[in-house]
């Protein structure tokens, strides 16, 4: 049974699918959730992946079905496995938003449904591969494109770098000390043939990029440490003065933006903002995936 966690779950061939298969229109791929159902888990609310998830089931013919952690009680009511068996029972696939990536590897573990990660504290696979779909749309193939990203390195930075990486494109990441990829991370990536250049100043990984991507420096759950986090931060704001290291490069962002923190007004407003495009492309990510989850996984009986 596949799942999908993480991008490093595919194969350098299997994401090229995937993201082939996100550029065809919704037309033109069968239906292959007809009348069946997708849990969709949300431990943290979402605009975009709650959104472009059900919509993406929706076209592949299939009913996303939105549940809540109080609806299940996972680790109170019953035990992931017990939860998992059972929403097995009814649906295709779980694609689940989760604090704790464990959860996902526990439910992916029994191999009774396939899980799709739709973010944990650890990846964020959908996010990644329509970040690919963002910077082809503007460049062509990401092959030999440099991709400068800075700010916190967290989940997703680790699954844009393997994706982008994994393509044959170059991922700086600028963060300050203490937010930094752990070594773990840094040896999961380097096991998936993935070597970023690890910066400490922003300019240096802006200069020559191709595009220049920020997100967040307090996630959600982290609001306790925000006064810490910005501090540590300084100097790590994508304004117009760092974008003016590298004029030809473009913007990018996962949304949601905390403005004039991570990333100034004028550059998420500007005309080399590619923050509507990138959103835009999660609908066409969540669709092609479940699209190769099901092929991967062929309906019973």
């Amino acid at each position: 049974m596949r799942h999908l966690l993480e991008i490093d779950d595919l194969s350098v061939a299997e994401l090229r699918e995937i993201i082939e298969i996100a550029k065809r229109p919704p037309g033109s791929l069968d239906p292959v959730l007809d009348r069946q159902g997708v849990a969709c888990y949300f431990e943290k609310p979402s605009a975009r992946t709650r959104n472009s998830t059900e919509m993406a089931v929706v076209q592949l013919g299939g009913h996303p079905v939105h549940i809540t952690p109080a609806e299940l009680g996972i680790g109170t009511r019953e035990t992931a496995a017990d939860v998992t068996r059972t929403l097995a029972c009814y649906h295709r696939a779980i694609c689940a938003r989760v604090f704790d990536h464990h959860l996902l590897e526990e439910m992916a573990a029994l191999q009774v449904i396939p899980i799709v990660n739709l973010l944990s504290d650890g990846a964020h696979p959908l996010q990644a591969i329509a970040d690919v779909l963002t910077i082809e749309a503007e460049y062509g193939p990401v092959e030999d494109r440099t991709v400068a990203y800075v700010g916190d390195s967290n989940n997703v930075t680790r699954s844009l770098a393997l994706a982008v990486g994994m393509l044959g494109g170059s991922i700086r990441i600028a963060s300050p000390p203490g937010h930094q990829f752990t070594d773990v991370d840094r040896d999961r990536l380097a096991g998936a043939g993935v070597e970023p250049d690890y910066l400490d100043r922003p300019s240096d990984a802006v200069k020559g990029a191709d595009v220049v991507y920020t997100d967040t420096w307090i996630s959600m759950g982290e609001e306790n440490l925000r006064d810490d986090k910005l501090k540590a931060f300084e100097g790590f704001t994508v304004d117009d003065k760092l974008l003016a290291v590298n004029p030809e490069a473009v913007f990018m962002h996962c949304l949601p933006a905390h403005r004039n923190e991570e990333v100034s007004d004028s550059v998420l407003d500007g005309p080399r903002s590619r923050i509507w495009p990138q959103a835009a492309n999660r609908l066409h990510s969540a669709r092609a995936v479940l699209y190769w989850i099901a092929g991967q996984n062929p309906a019973a009986g």
